[in-house]
């Protein structure tokens, strides 16, 4: 008995150790972050009201274009950067000499009620923008000089009169159904029924119009099944309308909604310190500036690069953002926008240094007044200029301070208050101004371009109000608006940032900021820089309010001593 009672205590300690080494080689269950799945509503607040939802006529409304970014899709669209990625076209090709581009369809996309989408919506489309009384003049001359030609149900052939890079950037036009507007003559367009329940091919579809007392209060949409590329998992967007960011800020306090499409300087204090909604920035596509006629002879003193730098030395553009934008602006220092392929990082940075300005303008001959009062040149030559600026309150703010810092360095300035309107018809087309306080709206455009402003050619009767002619500047421009390669573009615009820098034409002030709120229950949320402020749903695909957990089943050996 003693015997066998010592086998079974043997064969006893064996079972256990095996039980031991078999436990320890079982999966654990280690809980992982949250995954995103598909489900829930997402309801933003837009401010403004419904008026088409039709893409050639929202040209003017941003509360259409935010509902209409995600209904229709152009054949091509731009990333963050600002380079071109396919949309509706699966690919693209370029001529050698840059006259010539050919689209092809993806061969799975369908319009929303699964009619498929052919070369002749997209030249049916055409043939609108050229005829559309709403859309800037510059669109249609563009369109009325290209030639289009059908190459099959699914290719298409532009053909350009000359080489001209920027023409990616008028492919994003939202492409319409022939199917459904070709009976609709062009004087029934603007209201036709389709603008209010439209039928597009982008990644949701218009369901229906929510409606209080016979007034239009928002637009619910629903996931397109159909749709060519990635699925967002949020399954329906609603959109309601706001007048303005206070009261969008309400409705979320109140519940209403998860979004708000822009949170403005006078709710930014309140929207930051809610815990429960986080508030996104990007740069906006404009830039402020002081405009300088170079070619005015009332002031020949502007054509001196270094008094133009000095007058640069001599704004605080850090206090001007801080102090009139409320912090919503980014200090700009070139041309191009600050986030785009094409801006160069390495131009100098200028501070503030009124003690350099001054400096510089004692070396060019300028004596400064002992007792103050306004620099002049050994010539007697005072530096004394007009500022003409918009009327508004923030422009006149921001005149009035660069009024008192060049004070500062020895040069007068006066100002003169003009309404917006006329700021360029009066003043700057005809070249009737010495230096002007501008903003530059570069919105959908998300090539840079800069050739407009800045090219000798555009110096006369153009839009290069500052009349600067540097050849050099001018080369590079023209070569990179007719080169296709984007490396080769990117050194073209490096060169032409460096020569800007250096020569100083104008002086860049800002570039003003969009700030957007989301709940935190809005996961995935991101924002790049915006060419539209549409662009901020650019990413929607990859937001989600509904998450599911996965469990990690990875066998984890024990490690013995």
């Amino acid at each position: 008995m003693k015997r066998l009672r010592w086998q079974i205590l043997v064969v006893v300690v064996t079972l256990v150790v095996v039980a031991l080494l078999l436990v320890s080689q079982q999966p654990v269950l280690t809980p992982t972050s949250p995954e995103p799945t598909s489900g829930g509503v997402y309801t933003e607040g837009l401010i403004g009201s419904l008026g088409r939802l039709n893409p050639l006529l929202d040209w003017n409304n941003p509360a259409d274009r935010d509902v209409d970014r995600l209904i229709f899709s152009g054949l091509m669209k731009f990333d963050s950067r600002g380079l071109p990625q396919p949309d509706l076209a699966e690919s693209w090709g370029t001529s050698a000499d840059g006259k010539i581009y050919n689209f092809t369809i993806r061969p799975n996309a369908v319009w929303q009620d699964s009619t498929p989408i052919t070369s002749d919506d997209v030249i049916f489309t055409i043939g609108l923008l050229k005829s559309s009384s709403l859309l800037p003049q510059e669109v249609k001359d563009l369109w009325n000089q290209i030639e289009v030609k059908k190459l099959n149900d699914h290719n298409i052939k532009f053909t350009l009169p000359e080489p001209f890079a920027p023409f990616l950037d008028y492919m994003t036009f939202g492409v319409l159904p022939q199917h459904i507007l070709n009976s609709v003559s062009a004087g029934q367009f603007a209201n036709a029924d389709f603008n209010i329940k439209p039928v597009g091919s982008g990644p949701y579809k218009f369901d229906h119009l929510l409606v209080d007392n016979g007034k239009i209060t928002g637009v619910v949409l629903t996931l397109n099944d159909s749709y060519y590329g990635k699925k967002p998992f949020i399954l329906q967007v609603v959109f309601r309308y706001y007048p303005d960011s206070k009261s969008t800020f309400d409705a979320y306090k109140q519940g209403e909604v998860l979004g708000i499409s822009q949170i403005t300087p006078d709710v930014l204090p309140e929207a930051l310190a809610d815990t429960n909604l986080s508030v996104y920035t990007a740069r906006l596509p404009q830039m402020s500036m002081v405009l300088l006629n170079l070619n005015n002879t009332e002031v020949p003193f502007l054509q001196n690069a270094k008094v133009r730098r000095a007058l640069m030395l001599g704004i605080n553009r850090d206090y001007l953002v801080s102090a009139f934008l409320k912090g919503q602006g980014i200090v700009a220092d070139g041309p191009i926008l600050p986030g785009s392929w094409a801006h160069y990082d390495g131009i100098e940075h200028l501070t503030y240094d009124p003690e350099a300005a001054i400096s510089l303008l004692k070396g060019e001959g300028y004596v400064i007044p002992a007792t103050g009062g306004t620099v002049r040149s050994k010539d007697s030559v005072a530096l004394n200029f007009s500022l003409i600026h918009p009327d508004d309150a923030l422009h006149t703010q921001i005149a009035q301070t660069i009024q008192q810092q060049w004070a500062q360095i020895g040069v007068q300035v006066n100002l003169q208050a003009v309404p917006y309107d006329q700021m360029i018809p009066t003043y700057l087309a005809t070249r009737s101004y010495q230096a002007a306080l501008v903003d530059l709206n570069l919105a959908r455009t998300p090539d840079p371009d800069p050739y407009p402003f800045w090219h000798q050619a555009e110096a006369t009767g153009g839009q290069n109000y500052s009349q600067w002619a540097n050849p050099t500047a001018s080369q590079y421009l023209e070569q990179a608006r007719t080169e296709t390669d984007f490396t080769a573009r990117t050194k073209l615009y490096r060169n032409f940032q460096v020569v800007f820098e250096k020569e100083l034409p104008s002086l860049p002030l800002y570039y003003p900021v969009y700030s957007y709120g989301v709940d935190l229950q809005v996961r995935g949320v991101q924002m790049a820089p915006l060419y539209d402020t549409s662009d901020r749903l650019a990413f929607i695909f990859d937001w989600f309010l509904v998450t599911r957990r996965s469990l990690d089943q990875t066998p984890v050996p024990t490690i013995g001593p």
